[in-house]
């Protein structure tokens, strides 16, 4: 069922098993799983079934780091979340990704591939994907580079509302639109969160109770409802060791260098490959194999060969027109179509022609080969979510970004980028002629509009309320609860430790999926007594601002 605060009474006082907050990726795929189990859910969406500009500016807040996108189109607040607008690149983390690494300060996931190998081919499954991820891994023969895929989910609006009707339309579920929850109220104990305050579009104020809560809202919303909610605490929910909104992690985008070759198709065939054979689509990219990450002390990484133009030309204006469609225009569902068309008409004509456009394009002179990087981040405390003074139009505080590159970043995209010339030059493919802010110590970073229509990263916000195995490390534990609560947990990449090269979506469905048979079998275990169940009901009766959903 789906419902809107529009529709509420003044003060509505709602009543459910699992209260969860947000509808994206991780809010709907934990509630199918929990659904699948036989709980009750309410879905709570700060926005409705298509864009609404009002709710989209709740985002709006500050950038003080790195430049970074405007946080207010960051990411989306409608039924489905920011996979309205989603490409649907997906990629697994790398075993590497789970483990503490020496060299990578505050890495290490508690949990590892044993636990979460299973979810991740059930999250393929829900994906659309085959089941096993492709085995090749290039010719390579183990050396220091391999070939990583990334495969795509063709469905591209899987998570809007008319591909949700198992959550929508199932009787144990209740889907409340336009509900942005805006603080968390914990009971006497400090342990237990009681209630959830809803603010409608009209101002009003509702609450929920629930047993359960789940924070499913994004790597930027999830610290800031943690940290606004500081009426019992005065640091925020989960905070008592000052780690809700640190370890800001994203995917940042450059141009590694130009590659010079006599073999620019053979170079292509080898790491610029698309594949769709059996209904899949998926593209290659480049990785350093574990074994160089663990000899040369470098973070993952993810890199592309492109056609590009040198450093500094202008944007081709058939390009710019492409970009400016992309993100100029409202993300409304008719644009969204109008987007999806172009785009599919873009990726078969690239199916069909690749890589000899790219081939051509070079050898006519028209481009150069170019290396782009997709960077894991090192995690780093310093890179942090905070609250401004300033507040939306609902009263919550904003949020200040302060994203943070580090040196080390740096270092290790250059190191890598130096140890893929040497490759390329051992194998007599050519060699790289690395980008000079590589070797710019006044450059942190360097971002090129011409490599990328996301040039600076992924719009992926990792790290926030990271999982960890105690407290004094991370802000969840290996089952993704608030540490310091007994009823309160987070979905979403921003439990990640660590974020690897590949894009998070297929990571959140695994975790999701894992969630929620955590909290099932959890309901399970100390399931109340039919006589604990009426005293709600008559409740209902008694009180007409009260509703069960």
């Amino acid at each position: 069922m789906i419902l809107s605060t529009d529709d509420l009474s003044d003060a509505t006082s709602l009543e459910t098993e699992i209260c969860i907050i947000g509808a994206g990726a991780a809010g709907i795929t934990t509630a199918r799983r929990l659904l699948a189990r036989g709980c009750r859910v309410c879905l709570i969406e700060s926005g409705g079934r298509d864009y609404d500009g009002a709710q989209q500016r709740l985002n709006a807040g500050e950038n003080v780091g790195t430049p970074y996108y405007d946080l207010v189109d960051s990411r989306l607040r409608i039924f489905g979340g920011t996979t309205a607008i989603w490409g649907g690149r997906c990629a697994p983390l790398d075993p590497i990704d789970y483990e503490e690494r020496p060299w990578v300060a505050h890495s290490g996931w508690p949990i590892g591939t044993n636990q979460m190998a299973d979810y991740v081919r059930q999250a393929r499954q829900l994906l659309g994907l085959p089941v096993n991820g492709p085995a090749d891994r290039g010719a390579t023969n183990g050396e220091a580079f391999e070939i990583a895929w990334w495969e795509f989910d063709n469905t591209h609006d899987r998570f809007q509302a008319h591909n949700a009707r198992d959550v929508t339309d199932h009787e144990n579920a209740t889907v409340l639109l336009f509900g942005t929850v805006t603080r968390l109220h914990l009971d006497s104990n400090g342990q237990t969160v009681r209630s959830a305050e809803i603010r409608d579009r009209r101002g009003r104020s509702h609450t929920i109770t629930a047993r359960i809560f789940v924070l499913a809202a994004g790597g930027l919303e999830n610290p800031r409802l943690l940290l606004a909610s500081n009426q019992e605490k005065a640091n925020g929910i989960g905070n008592d060791n000052d780690l809700v909104g640190r370890f800001f992690m994203e995917h940042p985008r450059a141009r590694g260098g130009m590659i010079e070759t006599r073999q620019p198709l053979a170079l292509l065939r080898l790491f610029h490959r698309m594949e769709s054979g059996d209904g899949t689509r998926r593209l290659s990219l480049i990785r350093p194999s574990d074994a160089l990450q663990k000899k040369a002390q470098l973070l993952n990484h993810g890199m592309t060969l492109a056609a590009l133009k040198p450093e500094g030309h202008k944007i081709n204006p058939v390009i710019r027109l492409y970009d400016n469609l992309r993100h100029e225009l409202s993300p409304s569902r008719g644009n969204r179509r109008l987007w999806r068309s172009i785009r599919s008409a873009v990726i078969w004509l690239k199916g069909k022609l690749e890589p000899y456009l790219t081939w051509a394009m070079v050898r006519l002179g028209k481009r150069q080969l170019g290396l782009i990087i997709r960077a894991e981040q090192a995690p780093n405390p310093e890179s942090r979510v905070t609250l401004t003074r300033d507040t939306d139009a609902l009263g919550m505080p904003r949020i200040q970004l302060d994203w943070q590159i580090t040196d080390f970043d740096k270092d290790s995209a250059r190191r890598m980028v130096e140890a893929f010339d040497a490759f390329l030059q051992r194998r007599g493919l050519g060699r790289v002629v690395k980008a000079p802010w590589l070797d710019d110590p006044a450059k942190k970073w360097e971002f090129d509009p011409l490599v990328s229509m996301h040039p600076i990263g992924g719009y992926h916000h990792m790290g926030t309320t990271r999982m960890a195995a105690t407290p004094d490390k991370g802000v969840v534990d290996p089952d993704c609860r608030v540490f310091g609560t007994d009823n309160l947990y987070v979905a979403g990449s921003s439990v990640f430790p660590t974020g690897g090269w590949a894009n998070p979506t297929l990571m959140i469905a695994a975790l999701s999926l894992r969630l929620g048979d955590h909290i099932a079998a959890r309901l399970e275990d100390d399931a109340p007594s039919q006589q604990d169940a009426v005293p709600a009901a008559e409740a209902e009766i008694e009180h007409g601002t009260q509703q069960r959903v």
